[in-house]
């Protein structure tokens, strides 16, 4: 049977007709003229990171929402983090380590202190034990700053998720 060519560059006119489609069919980019995340840039106030893991979680948000000390939504992020062993060697050393974590997430209109959205998110991610105590040290903050990274990241899209829903 013979095989089709795959394309290599996208035709202007299939770029075109997508185009002219996507209004059609609802959808509205988020960022775009008419989405209703652009609401949220700038506008998200972040409380006081407790320790580096709400730095880091902060960190990210801040990058892709933008700084707002007095915003018009303030936004609470307790987060709950723990390590659990998961690869173990017949000598029962561990090789392997879960990080998991969870955030509560409260957001609220600064104009009327009414919470406007709550949710929990949950992630995890992990690292091995089986380098050097430095190594494995190392290993360990980088697990749980891709995990804060991870959380930030859902908590940026359960917010654009819930932008055309907000008062503002």
């Amino acid at each position: 049977m013979p095989r089709r060519p795959v394309p290599t560059r996208l035709d202007r006119r299939t770029v075109l007709a997508a185009l002219v489609v996507a209004p059609a069919c609802g959808f509205t980019p988020a960022y775009g003229p008419q989405g209703s995340a652009g609401r949220l840039q700038d506008s998200v106030a972040l409380s006081e990171p407790r320790n580096r893991a709400g730095y880091v979680l902060n960190r990210r948000i801040e990058e892709r929402l933008g700084h707002a000390p007095g915003g018009r939504y303030a936004l609470e992020t307790p987060i709950d983090t723990g390590e659990t062993d998961f690869g173990t060697t017949s000598t029962g050393t561990t090789t392997r380590y879960r990080v998991v974590g969870s955030v509560d997430i409260r957001l609220r209109d600064t104009a009327t202190g009414a919470v406007v959205l709550e949710d929990r998110l949950d992630s995890f991610t992990g690292y091995s034990a089986t380098g050097s105590a430095v190594a494995t040290l190392a290993a360990e903050r980088d697990a749980l700053e891709r995990l804060m990274t991870l959380l930030a990241d859902r908590i940026v899209d359960r917010l654009i998720l819930a932008a055309p829903e907000l008062p503002g």
